[in-house]
C-alpha cells in the first residue's frame, strides 16, 4: 500500500485511513518514526513489554527498586490460605 502525502505547516502528515485501520491505528496510539537511508518509516509502536525479550526481562541485572518492602512470608501465607479455604468449598460442594 502506498500513499503519496503533503506535509503540512507544521511539520504534519495524515496517515491514510485505510493504513491506520489496518495497522489499529486510533487518535492517541504511539507510532515510532525512523530515519532509514533517505526514507522515513512510521510504524506503530510495540508495548514496553514488547520491546524486550523474556529472558532478557528476567536475566537483566539491574532493574528499577521497589516503591515498598514486599513481606514474601506473608504472601505466601495468604496463597496458601486461599487455597486451602478453595479445596474445602469444592470438597465439601461434591459431598
Amino acid at each position: 500500500m502506498i500513499s503519496k502525502r503533503v506535509i503540512g505547516p507544521k511539520g504534519q502528515v495524515v496517515i491514510p485511513k485505510e493504513m491506520r485501520d489496518v495497522l489499529g491505528l486510533r487518535e492517541g496510539s504511539e507510532v515510532v518514526v525512523e530515519l532509514k537511508g533517505e526514507g522515513v518509516v512510521i510504524r506503530r509502536a510495540r508495548p514496553d513489554y514488547e520491546e524486550e525479550s523474556f529472558t532478557d526481562y528476567f536475566t537483566r541485572t539491574h532493574a528499577q527498586k521497589l516503591g515498598k518492602l514486599i513481606d514474601v512470608k506473608k504472601l505466601v501465607e495468604e496463597e496458601v490460605a486461599e487455597r486451602w479455604h478453595t479445596s474445602t468449598q469444592m470438597s465439601s460442594s461434591t459431598q
